[in-house]
């Protein structure tokens, strides 16, 4: 084989992967995934996720653009650890802590996820309404995400685990009404082309990071699934880990931004409408003014409680989760987001709690409402029924719930009814 022909079988096989990548990021949703209710008044229930968020998710509070005082070496060392000061203290954190090396606290944590990976198996999620599935994606691609954090930690920077060429986004480590996901595949087939690209989601996405969106206190509901996003969205776009004005000419924006392109045609244009929308104080005008936007804003920090940060060699009880010293709700006073008091600190008992507490908050449930599981069982007779009649059955005989259209919730849709 002579070398043109080398030559051009490389070049033939380039194109093939990049057709296959192009064709991966383009494929259509899954057939068990596709179609809404929205006349739906069926719910899916979180309680046993929600019960341990609220235990081990500590609300550091809104940004306030300050940077954290330098750090110094312990006494009797000449170390310390690095630190991006203009980041450190912001964002919610897990405690990690109390799942490493805890076999119990571990297996809840698995069995939720794998509870929620069986419930498009058990109801169709055409039943439900389009909130009522973005609150549950959410909620399951979050859960995989601590679970798979979970596996690494005390990891501290998770740049290698969340983004890099070996990252978990692309593996297929789940497993959804018989089909296999990875968590790309929420995000960009999924969310993507069932939400329209609708950047509020990326918000939704818990990275594990503290350079990415909060990890809130309860867990998604079809009910609060919009505002809790605009929260979100809110406080991201308004701490130093989201956006900074670097001079009159260059805003600076996340990383997070970048790597979520997809979710904006125009990426420059797009996000700067969409910021504009959320930011606020002097970083409004300045966005305004900037002529270029430069996404090279990120902190790969573990969102931990400073398990990972070490203790160089001092003899002194230092602090090395200072952050926990002064918190301020991030959500606003509103029962349906959140059940802390309004305005009061939230860290609650979070430290110190123990594999124990967790899952005795964490209860066992059935996800469905009664109402859904009597016409399941009614579902079921007639099944049984028909069987019995004609010795077979399709699924087009269960007697599904048909899809029809409604007003949504979601921001910038309009109602065609």
């Amino acid at each position: 084989m002579n070398t043109q022909t080398v030559i051009a079988c490389l070049v033939f096989c380039g194109i093939c992967v990049l057709g296959s990548q192009a064709m991966a990021a383009d494929s259509p949703v899954p057939e068990p995934f596709r179609g809404f209710d929205d006349t739906s008044q069926y719910t899916i229930k979180y309680d046993d996720l929600t019960n341990v968020l609220k235990t081990v998710v500590v609300d550091v509070g809104r940004s306030t653009r300050e940077k954290a005082a330098p750090s110094h070496a312990a006494t009797g060392t000449r170390m310390k650890t690095s630190v991006k000061r203009s980041t450190i203290n912001e964002g919610n954190r897990f405690y990690y802590e109390t799942f490493s090396n805890n076999e119990e606290a571990q297996a809840l944590l698995r069995g939720i996820q794998k509870s929620l990976e069986q419930v498009p198996a058990e109801v169709p999620l055409k039943f439900f309404s389009r909130d009522e599935q973005l609150a549950y994606w959410l909620n399951l691609y979050n859960v995989t995400v601590l679970n798979e954090i979970i596996k690494v930690y005390p990891k501290r920077n998770l740049k290698k685990l969340m983004a890099g060429k070996k990252s978990i986004q692309s593996k297929k480590i789940l497993d959804v009404a018989g089909i296999p996901l990875s968590l790309d595949d929420i995000q960009y087939t999924i969310l993507k082309n069932n939400y329209d690209s609708n950047p509020l989601i990326l918000y939704g996405l818990y990275q594990g990071y503290i350079g990415g969106p909060n990890i809130r206190k309860r867990a998604y509901t079809g009910n609060d699934v919009w505002r809790a996003l605009k929260n979100n969205a809110n406080e991201f776009i308004n701490s130093n880990r989201g956006t900074y004005s670097q001079d009159e000419k260059v805003f600076r924006v996340s990383s997070f931004y970048e790597r979520n392109k997809a979710y904006f045609s125009d990426f420059t244009d797009d996000l700067t409408e969409h910021l504009m929308d959320y930011i606020e104080g002097d970083e409004r005008v300045e966005l305004r003014s900037a002529s270029k936007l430069r996404a090279n804003i990120d902190d790969w920090t573990v969102t931990d409680l400073g398990g990972t940060y070490r203790d160089l060699g001092a003899s002194f009880a230092d602090n090395n989760a200072a952050l926990l010293n002064a918190m301020v709700g991030t959500t606003p006073a509103d029962n349906n987001l959140d059940i802390t008091s309004p305005g009061g600190p939230t860290m609650g008992a979070a430290v110190g709690y123990g594999s124990v507490a967790v899952t005795t908050k964490a209860q066992t449930l059935n996800r469905f409402s009664p109402e859904l599981l009597m016409q399941l069982k009614e579902l079921n007779i007639r099944r049984e029924n028909r069987n019995a009649e004609n010795a077979r059955v399709t699924i087009e005989e269960l007697g599904e719930v048909p899809v029809e259209s409604g007003t949504d919730s979601e921001p910038g849709k309009k109602d065609n009814n």
